[in-house]
């Protein structure tokens, strides 16, 4: 089990083994939920890049100090991963709350070599996390909030799916109090003016995603000066899982080029 130090509050983070001279991958969480989430894309790309995954402050087995937490206070845990694995720079791979602090790594940091920004909004404005908040004690309201994160079709067609995220979400997750302090880092985030972001950037939708508006990601590639965009107009918020082998291809290629 690896930890890193940032300020005091220790980050759990997974590393895959790869080439030293393979580039690094750093896969960043969103609001509330565990590692568990990038399980449909660390395998694939384990074997291609350096992967790293970790529980954001709050979530897992990383420590959960008192809030209110702010965005950079999370660009801070990502930052002490990177010093801790002796990682100069790395693609960040970033979903909701994880795409925003990829976006204040770049405008704040030397360290992101490009940006993949899943569901991600310009500014907290744009963020409604109603279907993000489940006490993970609570299986009933786990369940709501995971049927709230994926495409009806996606429900229907692989409802054991959804039992196992419930479980995974239980264990893992953050506390009521914890994604509350980590709410407080994403409602004063706002990534403008977003013309002097000159790292590349895949900007990657879904069409049906309640958390962030598919408007507010179009948006969000027009005006990165080197941002792309990629839709799934029948996906949710969790296009990770519901897209994930297409999104899987989509990314290595992204990444290799």
């Amino acid at each position: 089990m690896s930890y890193a130090d940032a300020d005091g509050c220790e980050i759990y983070y997974e590393r895959s083994a790869a080439d030293p001279d393979a580039p690094t991958v750093v896969l960043i969480g969103d609001l509330a939920l565990g590692g568990w989430q990038w399980g449909w894309q660390y395998s694939a790309l384990a074997g291609l890049f350096e992967t790293i995954v970790y529980d954001p402050r709050g979530c897992g087995r990383s420590d959960a100090p008192l809030g209110p937490y702010t965005m950079r206070d999370m660009v801070g845990d990502l930052e002490a991963i990177l010093q801790e694995t002796n990682t100069r720079r790395a693609h960040l791979v970033g979903c909701g709350l994880g795409g925003c602090i990829a976006l204040a790594a770049a405008r704040y940091t030397s360290r992101a070599e490009s940006l993949t920004l899943i569901g991600t909004p310009a500014s907290g404005k744009a963020f409604d996390a109603s279907d993000l908040l489940a006490d993970p004690a609570d299986t009933e309201a786990l369940r709501a909030s995971t049927t709230g994160l994926l495409s009806t079709d996606f429900r229907e067609d692989q409802p054991d799916v959804v039992d196992r995220i419930v479980e995974w979400r239980s264990e893992e997750d953050a506390s009521p109090g914890a994604q509350q302090a980590q709410l407080a880092a994403i409602d004063g985030f706002d990534a403008e003016p977003l013309y002097e972001l000159t790292t590349p950037a895949f900007v990657v939708a879904g069409g049906v995603d309640s958390v962030v508006d598919v408007a507010e990601s179009r948006r969000l590639a027009e005006e990165l000066p080197r941002g792309e965009l990629q839709e799934f107009p029948e996906a949710g918020h969790l296009l990770t899982v519901e897209r994930s082998a297409v999104l899987n291809d989509e990314l290595v290629g992204w990444l290799e080029a």
